[in-house]
Parts: C-alpha cells; sequence; structure tokens
C-alpha cells in the first residue's frame, strides 16, 4: 500500500514540476480554469453530462500529453547534450501531439460551447453588473503572470519549451 501512495505522490510531482517550468502547461491550465469557472460557477451554457465527459476528455488528453512531451524533452536532453537530427525529430513530434490535442479541444469547445444564447447571456449579465466584468479582467493579470513567470519565479527550468 505504501508504494502505491508513492507512486500517486511521483505523478503529482510530475504534475507539479510541469506546472513551475513549462509554460505551455500553465497555458492550459489556465484556459481550463477560465472555462471551468464559466461552466460550473454561471449558468449561461447548457452542457449535457455526455458534453462534459468529453470536454473533460479533451482537457485530460491536452494535460496527459504536455506531460509526455516534458518527457520526451527531458529524455532526450539527458541522453545528449548535443543537438541531433533524432532528438529534435523526437522533441518536434512530441511537441506536434499536443498541438493537434490543443486544436482538437479548442475544436470540442467550439462544437458545445457555440451557443449564441449562452454568449447573449454573459454579454446581459456583464452589462447588467460591470463591477463583475472588472473583476473578470483584472483577473486576467494574474492569470498572465502566472502563465509567464510560473510560482512567482523566473523561470529556471532547463527546457526548450519556455525559450
Amino acid at each position: 500500500m505504501k508504494n502505491l501512495f508513492l507512486s500517486f505522490g511521483y505523478a503529482f510531482r510530475g504534475i507539479y514540476y510541469a506546472l513551475k517550468y513549462e509554460r505551455n502547461m500553465r497555458i492550459h491550465f489556465t484556459c481550463m480554469v477560465y472555462m471551468y469557472c464559466f461552466l460550473l460557477i454561471y449558468d449561461f451554457f447548457e452542457v449535457t453530462a455526455t458534453q462534459f465527459a468529453v470536454i473533460f476528455l479533451a482537457n485530460a488528453l491536452v494535460t496527459a500529453l504536455e506531460l509526455v512531451n516534458t518527457a520526451v524533452e527531458r529524455s532526450v536532453d539527458l541522453a545528449s547534450k548535443e543537438h541531433t537530427e533524432k532528438g529534435k525529430i523526437a522533441k518536434d513530434t512530441a511537441a506536434g501531439a499536443v498541438l493537434i490535442a490543443a486544436i482538437f479541444a479548442v475544436l470540442v469547445g467550439i462544437a458545445i460551447l457555440g451557443q449564441p444564447e449562452a454568449f447573449k447571456a454573459m454579454y446581459a449579465y456583464y452589462t447588467d453588473k460591470p463591477y463583475m466584468f472588472v473583476i473578470f479582467a483584472l483577473s486576467i493579470i494574474p492569470a498572465t503572470v502566472f502563465i509567464f513567470r510560473g510560482f512567482g519565479k523566473a523561470s529556471t527550468g532547463d527546457n526548450s519549451s519556455d525559450k
């Protein structure tokens, strides 16, 4: 049982590492937080349980592939300090997998959340409560800082995706 708990700890440490050092992981994470806030806090969008499941799967796929991409990048860097064509191909194809999943996730979002009535309701809400729009707009500042700086520090990870 101890090994099981340790394995979960290692997995969470890997997720933490990616959030700390990988800008693209922070972008995905921030977009997911905003999306789930709009879906779960407000009632603008009509989303069925099945549609939620599809959104969850699309988010999980992007996040998982971003973690795999980080693992591939670090493994290639560990295997050789030299820039090799095979290493470049490994890194590029792993990044390509993340890109395909991210594009798919955006298309899923458009297909499920492309609800004109929801956007009209959102506009009416923010028109009636401009202070809430100000709060939303101000929330973009710490979100942007998080994306580009991580956890309040300059990026020190040895990674090519932040450069």
